[in-house]
């Protein structure tokens, strides 16, 4: 009853506006039932009489869930030739053309295959809920781009296909698949996530009980924090609410910056709040004196930064201190996120007459100062 509910709710949501609705599942992990969710509400939808497609589905040959596929029409995938297989994609414009009313596109943080209109399955689904289609779709939590280090930290996997945080901030609804760490064990015993060759090795690495607690959490706080902003958003009213902005101050060092600019985006993200990264770039660090490998660490962390919904912002100055004090008045900034002090941009800072002048400046203004692990 609790599904039919939700089915429901997110159809009453789709009435209201002509965009596309978004309805996003996330798990801790593969195997906790995200396809089987998304497949049995398309059922619940159908039978109320809602235009309802399959786009682009991925049972992973799990025998329960494909036996769900009964009765759902589908969407032909795109057939593309690539490295001499034929391989398939969702097809995008079928999609628009036969327009239905909610369409169901799995993998959500897929890469598509070169010479796809687009690089990524989340840009996809953006120029369908541009169409006026409404997309249920579903990811684990490591896809997502600014968990990324804490990920690698927790499993020892550096995930490649990642999925910018503000498409969590697309979704309408954002909905936990939730297992224990014993269900799940056991449901890769069972042979329902992998085949029998795989589980011994998953069980080893990936799918061991203290890597699922930890990812657990993570996906839990992370459908709290976006059902937070949503409440703060939607049901708040604006006039009472502090408007924060953040300002992430980042240096030519890649590992530094990379913490800097993805811990601010999970800080903006769950605001709901507008941010930026300065780079100040002073006198060592000219055109003609900056290292090489230095310009392009800079040129990576802006790429990212964009991605996760930052405005970047690049000053020539000789005191850092200054330039950021001359920002936060530009740009009305609540919050100022720095590295560690032993992490380069704040070494620099110390050592200038200005950092007193900074810290005088962020106390008066109200204007808080987060120092980043």
């Amino acid at each position: 009853m609790e599904e039919r509910k939700d089915a429901e709710h997110f159809l009453g949501l789709i009435k209201k506006s002509r965009k596309g609705k978004f309805k996003l599942y996330i798990g801790m992990s593969a195997g906790v039932g995200k396809t089987y969710r998304m497949l049995q509400e398309a059922h619940m939808l159908l039978h109320s009489g809602v235009d309802i497609k399959i786009g682009y589905i991925e049972t992973h040959n799990r025998k329960e869930t494909h036996a769900l596929l009964d009765g759902i029409p589908l969407i032909t995938r795109r057939k593309l030739f690539y490295k001499g297989k034929e391989l398939e994609e969702l097809d995008v414009q079928a999609v628009i053309n036969i327009h239905p009313e909610i369409v169901i596109i799995d993998e959500l943080a897929h890469s598509n295959i070169e010479g796809s209109v687009n690089a990524k399955r989340w840009q996809d689904v953006v120029d369908i809920l541009d169409a006026g289609i409404s997309v249920i779709s579903a990811v684990n939590i490591q896809h997502i781009e600014s968990l990324h280090d804490e990920i690698k930290n927790i499993t020892g996997v550096d995930v490649q296909e990642r999925i910018p945080d503000s498409v969590l901030g697309l979704a309408d609804e954002v909905v936990n698949i939730d297992l224990t760490a014993e269900e799940l064990i056991n449901r890769l015993k069972d042979g329902k996530i992998y085949d029998a060759a795989k589980i011994e090795m998953a069980l080893a690495n990936f799918f061991n009980s203290d890597h699922i607690l930890q990812l657990r959490e993570l996906a839990l706080k992370e459908v709290a924090s976006q059902v937070q902003r949503k409440v703060e958003t939607e049901v708040i009213h604006h006039k009472y609410m502090k408007k924060e902005q953040f300002l992430a101050c980042v240096s030519s060092n890649e590992k530094t910056a990379t913490i800097v600019i993805r811990k601010t985006a999970r800080l903006a993200n769950y605001y709901n709040s507008k941010w930026f990264v300065l780079y100040v770039q002073t006198p060592k660090e000219s055109v003609s004196k900056i290292a090489l490998d230095k310009q392009r660490h800079l040129i990576n962390n802006f790429k990212l930064a964009t991605e996760l919904g930052a405005e970047i912002i690049k000053v020539n100055h000789s005191k850092i201190a200054t330039a950021i004090i001359e920002q936060c008045e530009a740009k009305q900034i609540t919050t100022v996120c720095i590295g560690k002090p032993h992490l380069g941009l704040i070494k620099i800072i110390w050592a200038t007459n200005t950092f007193n002048k900074l810290l005088t400046k962020l106390s008066n203004e109200k204007i808080d100062l987060i120092i980043l692990s």
